[in-house]
């Protein structure tokens, strides 16, 4: 009996997810069906519930319902439970499993896909929301230099860096605290790619060779990288790789198979330049 798998969004139509992991079925011989779903906004954990109850195996959560799913579950992996955010769920009888996908994903695409080592390097992650919270642990596993969180607001990046202090120590602060720092890899774990606003970075904070990372994509340079190669950063990458090697994870979370992600992240990347 084929297995179904869905991703929650709103909205979601846009999203890419059935067709990365239909990819990755096809890749590991895997009988599954994976669909978006598009939930209400004050309905979430109903969809949730008809998708289990119609046989639904396992699924995706994108925003703005990370979370809620979080605090669905009645089960929770150690990095979701870090990242206080779930994107992949399980289903088990009455059990709702949940885990976070998306600092692995970032990682493996930083480390694997663009081959940049995170071990020693100096890191500014931009924001403090649930994009910045779920990538920290995984930034942190990697042994950087060091690690600044930065935000409009100071308080939230601060609370942010104390959350993890258990793990390494984590500066924090508004962007302006950035001043007079060069930092090898900068990840912009905002929104506002989506927004087109640039963010008030100092001048100068890009070291030689360093990486400009933001999580969102599109057609085209979004606007954070635009700013980025303006200031000096070398090598630029956005957020599609981090889509592709979040859902492979997932992937393996629900069928104990890891696809190969470098052939479906380079179609896609056809896709999106068309």
């Amino acid at each position: 009996m084929t297995d179904r798998y869905c991703v929650f969004g709103n909205p979601v139509a846009h999203s890419r997810s059935p067709a990365i992991h239909a990819s990755f079925a096809r890749q590991c011989a895997q009988d599954i069906a994976y669909e978006a779903i598009l939930a209400p906004l004050d309905g979430f954990s109903q969809a949730v519930k008809r998708f289990i109850g119609a046989g639904g195996k396992g699924a995706n959560v994108t925003v703005p319902f990370k979370e809620e799913a979080f605090r669905l579950c009645t089960r929770l992996s150690p990095r979701a439970m870090r990242a206080g955010a779930v994107n992949t769920l399980a289903f088990a009888g009455d059990e709702i499993y949940g885990d976070n996908t998306d600092g692995a994903g970032l990682v493996r695409d930083i480390e694997v896909n663009l081959g940049f080592t995170l071990a020693g390097k100096r890191v500014l992650l931009l924001g403090a929301g649930g994009a910045a919270r779920g990538a920290i642990a995984p930034l942190l596993a990697s042994r950087p230099a060091s690690l600044f969180i930065a935000n409009r607001t100071a308080d939230k990046a601060e609370a942010l860096a104390c959350a993890f202090a258990d793990l390494a120590m984590v500066d924090a602060g508004n962007y302006d605290k950035t001043a007079g720092s060069r930092f090898d890899l900068v990840v912009n774990a905002t929104s506002a790619s989506l927004s087109g606003t640039a963010l008030p970075l100092p001048a100068g904070i890009f070291a030689a060779g360093s990486l400009a990372y933001d999580m969102m994509y599109g057609k085209g340079e979004t606007p954070f990288l635009a700013q980025a190669r303006a200031q000096g950063a070398a090598q630029l990458a956005d957020g599609l790789g981090m889509l592709v090697e979040q859902a492979a994870e997932a992937f393996f979370v629900w069928r104990g198979v890891r696809p190969d992600s470098a052939p479906v992240l380079a179609a896609l990347r056809v896709q999106l330049a068309a």
